[in-house]
């Protein structure tokens, strides 16, 4: 099973930033055996749902023609725990996309508060003719609709965003 840690998209500018959102809840059952009789969402997960945030930035840039993977975490600094009851508001900003791969600043708050911030590496992997499905363009689109980024996503320019590649993906017969 493939787990999802962003609940919604709020913001996604093309090419530059994406913010999400992540409600922490008693209803999720990791939270109770984190730490016994102390429910708290472990930071591991804070920063999967970083780099959900950073992925899905850096994956739209180039209408998700290219697999991109977490490759390493420079930076992360975690100022206390998320707890039952929080709301994490994560920001990927992208700082850069080269050919071999792109970076991300995100930061994590809960309100006002700064709960977590660094930096996210991620690769990008040639195809060479082995392509999974999970790394079809098909399932990233399906993801970004589920997080309603196409309902918040600009464009550079402003202009509303539209599912990438869609053409492309009409094109060889798969409805998105």
């Amino acid at each position: 099973m493939r787990w999802i840690w962003i609940d919604k998209f709020l913001e996604f500018e093309s090419g530059k930033r994406a913010v999400a959102i992540k409600n922490v809840t008693l209803a999720e059952e990791y939270l109770h055996e984190h730490v016994p009789g102390f429910p708290t969402m472990p930071n591991s997960l804070v920063l999967e749902g970083l780099a959900q945030t950073g992925g899905l930035l850096v994956g739209e840039v180039n209408a998700f023609s290219e697999k991109v993977i977490l490759a390493k975490v420079p930076r992360i600094t975690f100022h206390f725990s998320a707890v039952p009851g929080d709301c994490l508001r994560y920001t990927a900003v992208l700082e850069y996309v080269k050919p071999d791969g792109a970076m991300v600043g995100v930061t994590s708050h809960v309100g006002e508060r700064l709960q977590a911030e660094g930096e996210i590496v991620f690769a990008h992997l040639n195809d060479s003719g082995r392509t999974r499905t999970l790394f079809e363009p098909k399932n990233f689109v399906f993801t970004m609709k589920l997080l309603r980024v196409f309902d918040v996503g600009r464009t550079a320019d402003g202009k509303p965003l539209e599912p990438p590649g869609l053409a492309q993906l009409r094109s060889a017969g798969v409805e998105p």
